[in-house]
């Protein structure tokens, strides 16, 4: 076997590891979520995943070779982290907790991205194009999942400013977060 296909061959391994925890973990996350959207998208998620692991048995398939999951270290660590998050967010408000939610998801995506991005461009340059073609569908659906949480986010981060500038009022204090847009300061440059 080429490096280069042995490369690929660890990657996809590792991709396998990756999703086959992600199945695992994804329904805590959805049981976690408070906003209604939230957990849909994780359960969608879900679905997707378990999709993305036959798709990645199909390529092994392709390839000859066996699929055979190899740890995937980074994606322990992102599992863990998220486990940490869905604890924690018992001590936060409903807003609070779901945005760090979000954050660890879109975490693990980016790590999706960047190893379905990777083993899309060696299967490419092993003129491997039925391989890139599913690979490239699975990268497809890791960045609709990121952009949703995206999407997902800003309500509830609206929503948490909002509570945050009504518990500030009823105490007598005014908050104006920069991120809301209504404490810009205008700078301007006097011709010489």
């Amino acid at each position: 076997m080429s490096q280069l296909k042995e490369l690929l061959v660890e990657e996809l391994q590792d991709l396998l590891h990756a999703e086959n925890q992600l199945v695992t973990a994804l329904p805590k996350l959805a049981e976690a979520a408070h906003h209604p959207k939230l957990r849909e998208a994780f359960e969608k998620h879900l679905m997707q995943t378990q999709g993305q692991v036959q798709r990645l048995n199909e390529v092994f398939g392709l390839l000859s070779e066996d699929a055979t999951p190899k740890t995937c270290r980074a994606m322990v660590g992102l599992i863990e982290e998220g486990q940490e998050t869905i604890d924690e967010g018992d001590g936060k408000d409903e807003f609070a907790a779901d945005l760090a939610l979000i954050a660890a998801a879109q975490k693990v995506e980016h790590y999706e991205i960047s190893g379905y991005g990777t083993a899309r461009s060696l299967a490419l340059q092993l003129n491997e194009r039925e391989v890139a073609k599913l690979l490239g569908h699975t990268l497809g659906e890791e960045e609709s999942a990121d952009y949703l949480l995206t999407e997902i986010s800003k309500p509830i981060l609206q929503q948490a400013l909002s509570q945050e500038l009504t518990g500030a009022s009823s105490e007598g204090t005014t908050k104006t977060p920069r991120s809301a847009g209504t404490a810009k300061t205008t700078h301007s440059r006097s011709a010489k």
